[in-house]
């Protein structure tokens, strides 16, 4: 059935609605699984970015615990969540346009609105619910304050890691194109120390790179020009890994493991494709006294990289709801629902969920991305490893009823088909930092 444009209209203090003119919850949807939280208060949640990777499945797992949810987008995107009608779609000013007017925008959407509580979605989201929110009577399901500083900080996550006694890869911070054209060790990995950062006015990404030699390198400064600290990692081969969870005081609640399948981008991205593993003792008890250590509360993934030697090296701790989402919710693990829950109730703890290795889940615009990646070839003389076409062919090509997709739900279809091709668009366009 064909799904009408939504349609926008403007609100006091610049921001606008789309969609504020049609019911907000009546896309089908599967019954409720009766282990699935109630909603204990059923005002609405406000979460964003609406583009954000896990914002489809995110607002589907608050749904189906009985919230309805609002979400708050940048203002003139079109994001894909737009498509789904039981998510009311709010725009404010982006950050990366003007990050003062973002955080006033969402401070004035918080104040009119009666919400049970916000969630941000990915790193632009947490550093504007920090500045916005912090103050604000709403609970968060996020981090705030020095958590929120610490979740958009690599460096200081490292340091936890280190002394939490999880292998940490040896690790240069580089100040100055001076600095960086100093480097003797190469491949080395360039990444920015904190993900979003605020440039005069506004939120920008930081950059990262692979550099396999000199030339590589001198072009790497260029792009870099010194903005921002870099981090500084020998290039490492392996299989990405993450474990997932709640924690709660002195211990970590509903943990699951995934592992990587297949990486958008070959030379070091999210996944395209994931499969679910046993958790791993070890990386378990050092997340539990790096989270521990940091005070950490709600939801967490922590990021590995496993080496053909076994070896596990931490990457980075993400601190709010992460892109293989879908995996999770196909396993009955409804984090965001569960982070919710526990805002009004300390004492509630997720139904315990039986352990599933091997289920495979998948995002189709990301797993096209990677096979024209892989079609493309390496950007970097760093870059021997690299997958094989027919391989990637033959397996990006193949379905399987046994496969989960991310953002796939009955009565969704059009979401499902615009997140893809949206994806695989987005990923054309030309960015800095490759």
């Amino acid at each position: 059935m064909a799904v009408a444009e939504p349609r926008s209209r403007a609100l006091p203090g610049a921001l606008s609605t789309a969609a504020a003119d049609r019911p907000a919850a009546a896309a089908p949807r599967p019954a409720r699984d009766p282990d699935r939280p109630a909603a204990a208060d059923p005002r609405p949640v406000l979460i964003g970015f609406a583009d954000a990777l896990a914002a489809p499945e995110a607002a589907w797992s608050l749904l189906d615990a009985g919230h309805p949810v609002v979400a708050f987008s940048h203002r003139g995107s079109r994001p894909a969540l737009r498509r789904s009608r039981a998510v009311r779609i709010v725009e404010i000013t982006s950050p990366r346009e003007d990050a003062r007017r973002s955080a006033s925008d969402l401070r004035a959407l918080v104040e009119r609105g009666d919400f049970a509580a916000a969630m941000p979605l990915d790193d632009a989201s947490v550093w504007l619910c920090d500045e916005a929110l912090r103050s604000a009577d709403i609970p968060i399901a996020g981090p705030l304050g020095e958590l929120a500083e610490l979740a958009l900080d690599k460096r200081r996550q490292l340091e936890q890691a280190r002394r939490a006694g999880l292998d940490v890869p040896p690790t240069q911070p580089i100040e100055s194109v001076a600095e960086l054209l100093e480097l003797s060790s190469l491949p080395v990995v360039l990444k920015a120390a904190r993900p979003v950062a605020e440039t005069r006015g506004r939120l920008r990404r930081g950059p990262s790179f692979v550099c396999g030699d000199r030339v590589e390198l001198r072009a790497a400064a260029r792009a870099w020009n010194g903005s921002g600290t870099l981090l500084a990692q020998p290039l490492l081969s392996g299989a990405g890994e993450g474990l997932f969870g709640i924690a709660a005081p002195h211990r970590l609640l509903a943990v699951s493991a995934h592992r990587r399948l297949r990486m958008m981008n070959p030379s070091g991205s999210g996944s395209s494709a994931c499969a679910s593993a046993g958790v791993d003792d070890e990386l378990l008890r050092g997340g539990e006294r790096m989270l521990s250590a940091i005070g950490w509360s709600g939801m967490f993934m922590l990021e590995f990289l496993r080496g053909a030697d076994g070896r596990a090296w931490f990457m980075e701790l993400n601190g709010r709801p992460w892109g293989s989402m879908a995996l999770a919710r196909r396993l009955g693990l409804e984090y965001p629902a569960w982070a919710v829950r526990r805002l009004s109730d300390e004492d509630w703890e997720p139904p315990a969920r039986p352990a599933v290795e091997g289920l495979v889940c998948r995002h189709l615009g990301r797993e096209l991305v990677h096979l024209m990646a892989v079609l493309r070839g390496p950007r970097s003389v760093a870059l021997t490893h690299w997958p094989s076409r027919r391989a990637t062919i033959r397996d990006v090509l193949r379905f399987s009823r046994d496969e989960a997709w991310y953002n796939s739900r009955p009565g969704e279809g059009r979401l499902f088909v615009e997140d893809a091709i949206g994806t695989v668009i987005a990923r054309m366009r030309p960015r800095a930092g490759g």
